[in-house]
């Protein structure tokens, strides 16, 4: 059993995450959310977590190596994938990547995928942490 073992949820989260909050506080995951969408199915919970995990790193990728053209249609599909599990600040780094990549200086575009990566990055660490806990 991982370290998480005898803990609730909500105790392993908070002690998962609170070395690696963003300056806003918010979590990488709203965990009440994420239990609305899998209608408290643990299961279903945990799978939706691993596909986001995978789609999130091909995603970032994909950004990091396509044209202009390709990275906002991406960054929608991440921003939806965030919002569907409850990762907030995932979702809206995804958008500005989204906006970004509709007009912005390339540099500009450079950075809002940049803060897309550590904001996913963060994210799946999260993700790891409560696979490994459960």
């Amino acid at each position: 059993m991982g370290s998480g073992a005898g803990m609730g949820l909500s105790a392993l989260v908070d002690s998962s995450v609170s070395r690696s909050l963003p300056i806003s506080g918010e979590r990488p995951i709203d965990l009440v959310h994420l239990a609305r969408m899998t209608l408290g199915d643990r299961s279903l919970e945990r799978e939706v977590l691993e596909l986001f995990d995978r789609q999130a790193g091909i995603l970032i990728v994909r950004m990091q190596q396509t044209a202009r053209a390709g990275i906002g249609a991406t960054a929608h599909t991440l921003k939806g994938s965030a919002r569907g599990i409850g990762a907030w600040h995932v979702a809206r780094a995804a958008e500005a990547v989204e906006l970004a990549a509709g007009g912005a200086a390339e540099l500009e575009l450079e950075a809002a995928i940049a803060r897309l990566g550590a904001a996913a990055a963060e994210t799946r660490a999260l993700i790891a942490d409560l696979l490994q806990a459960n």
